[in-house]
Formats: structure tokens, sequence, C-alpha cells
């Protein structure tokens, strides 16, 4: 495993992260596709033998018991100190008025009960999973920055958001002189660009690392067009997943996922191979995260390193999209509902 620095830091972290939305009790969150600790296990201690140093989380995840079961495998399988834990703070975690966001009492509150669940006295690169448009932005910054003087967090990363609220927060952090966010996990594929119009060229102005969430489209680039298998994942997504892969985009799609599969058949790999590499020669990415359900779609992600591209390559694979809406700042059930009422009307330049 050659490793890869996040962002413009010294941290070496592998080039494919473990998303450990994957790994939780299924009478805690997701009963219908999220793995249990017993068949988690296995898969963790995979990864490490693999060399995958990286692995991603959120205190929202299967309600805290992704970190209860990361943290307990992580101790069991591996030295605290040789790997990168990431999770995330912003959303619901309990009844009433201070049960969610990113005030200070929030911040200072989720932390703690993140560090418990996980085991471990700090967090690798604590991140902001959403924006909460409820507190003001130095609060929650200042807090962040209290959080990594303290020694209870590393470095600090960023979630989707739009490309303005997150270079007003890199330009408080320098102002204030508070710890920077490094980081942005954003949503980024072949069936989903938007973020090259304004995130990604902040991103590279400022040397902030991306590790991209959902980088297989819900396993829409995994498969043939008219494959009718689907994921768990994606059966229970709804009108979530239509808000990131519109209807309207179907024919362009659709070419996308035929262009996959041919260079997948040239090099003789497969079609996640592709698109796992396709995001790998994008300058601003510094890990894909994998959602990993089994050893195969381990071992085919780090396989994956392995996959040269040629530009033909990339022009098919590139040709066929168009513009699409982008919903990168949408943050809670409200916002999304507002979103949608805007869908038909809206225009993309």
């Amino acid at each position: 495993m050659d490793y890869v620095k996040l962002g413009s830091t010294g941290l070496d972290v592998s080039p494919i992260a473990i998303g450990a939305m994957s790994y939780g009790e299924p009478d805690r969150g997701h009963p219908v596709w999220s793995l249990g600790e017993q068949a988690a296990r296995p898969l963790i201690e995979h990864a490490l033998a693999a060399g995958i140093n990286f692995f991603d989380t959120a205190n929202m995840y299967s309600n805290g018991s992704s970190e209860e079961i990361l943290g307990r495998a992580l101790r069991d399988f591996a030295d605290r100190d040789a790997v990168v834990i990431a999770t995330k703070l912003r959303h619901p975690m309990r009844p009433g008025p201070n049960g969610r966001g990113l005030s200070r009492k929030a911040v200072m509150t989720e932390v703690d009960h993140s560090l418990t669940r996980l085991g471990t006295d700090y967090i690798d690169l604590y991140q902001v999973h959403r924006n909460d448009h409820g507190t003001p932005l130095e609060e929650t910054l200042e807090a962040l920055d209290d959080l990594v003087r303290a020694g209870k967090v590393r470095y600090l990363g960023a979630s989707s958001m739009h490309a303005w609220e997150f270079a007003k927060a890199l330009h408080l952090q320098e102002r204030h002189g508070w710890a920077r966010f490094v980081s942005m996990q954003d949503h980024y594929n072949l069936l989903a660009r938007e973020e090259e119009r304004e995130m990604i060229p902040l991103c590279l102005d400022e040397g902030v690392g991306t590790v991209v969430w959902s980088p297989l489209a819900r396993g829409r680039l995994a498969r043939a067009w008219d494959d009718a298998r689907s994921t768990a994942r994606a059966e229970t997504d709804g009108d979530y997943a239509d808000l990131l892969y519109s209807p309207a985009t179907r024919d362009a799609d659709r070419g996308i996922v035929d262009a996959v599969g041919s260079v997948a058949h040239r090099h003789g790999v497969s079609r996640a191979q592709i698109a796992l590499a396709w995001l790998r020669r994008q300058p601003v990415v510094t890990a894909p995260l994998v959602g990993a359900g089994s050893i195969e779609q381990i071992d085919s992600a780090v396989a994956s390193l392995q996959v040269e591209l040629t530009d033909d390559d990339v022009r098919a694979l590139e040709t066929p999209y168009t513009p699409r809406h982008d919903f990168q700042g949408v943050s809670d059930e409200a916002e999304l509902e507002a979103v949608r009422a805007r869908v038909p009307g809206m225009a993309l330049a």
C-alpha cells in the first residue's frame, strides 16, 4: 500500500478508506442493510491486513453503534497510533433542543460521547457532517479549535456544503488563527461531477484534500444499466436517491454506465474498479469511502489502485456527462423538502 497525504497536512492515509456507515447493529438504525458486530469485525480486520489505515464513521450512524463496533475492532486488531479514525457530528443524537447541531454545547458534548464509543482518547479527523444554519459559524469554529488545542482532536474536516460556505469557514479560521479544515468529504463520482464547478477548484487552491462519499453512485457504477439487481441500501434511499441521481439525466447516466462497462472489459477488471480508478486520477481526491460489505469488495477496492486509465479511457467515461442539479448544501429534511419543491423550475447554467 502506497500512502498519501491528506491535503496539505503531514498525515499519511491509505488511498482507500473504509466507510463504516455499513457497520452497526440492525436494531439501532438500519435493519435492512447494516452489518452487526459479528459480521463487521472480519471485514475491518481484513481491511487492516490489506494495508488500509483510514476508517470513517459518524456519531449518528446506527445511533452510535457504528462508532462502538469500529472502536472495539480497531482496539483488538490494530495499534491505535497506526490507524486514522475519522468521525462526524451535527445530526440528531437525542430528543430535545440541544440534541443536535453545531453549537458549542453540542460540539463539546458530542466529542466526548464519540471518544467514549470509539474507546480512544483522541480522534484523528473530526468533521462537521453538514452545516448548522441555526448556529453562528464563528461559534462552531472556535469550539472545534478548542478541541484541537485540548488534544481531543488532531485535524478538522467538513462535509457537503456550498463552496461559498466552505470558503467563508476557511477565511474565518485564518482570520482568527483557529485550526483549519484540512479535508472536505463530498459527493463525487462519474454520475455526480457538479463539485467540479466550485468546490473542487476551491479545495485545490486551498490545499484541502477530499474524501469522497458514494464513489460508486449507490452501486449504479458497479453493474450494467439493465442489471435488475439492486443493493439493499439503494432500495431504502427513496426520494433521496432521485435528488442525487435525477431521472432527468437517465439517458446521460446510462451512457456513462455503459462506458464504464466497456472500459472495464478492455482492462479485464470490474466496473467498480474502473469507477474508483477514475477518482484516483483526480488530483483533489485523497480517498474514496468504500462501504464494504464483503471481503471481495475490499479486495476489489484495493485492486483498483493498480488500474491505470488511459486518456482515451477517461474521455470515454467523461464525455456522456450532462449538467445536473447540485444538492451539496442540503443538510436536513426541511431543506430537502424545500429543494424538492424547487426542482421542477430549476435550471443549471
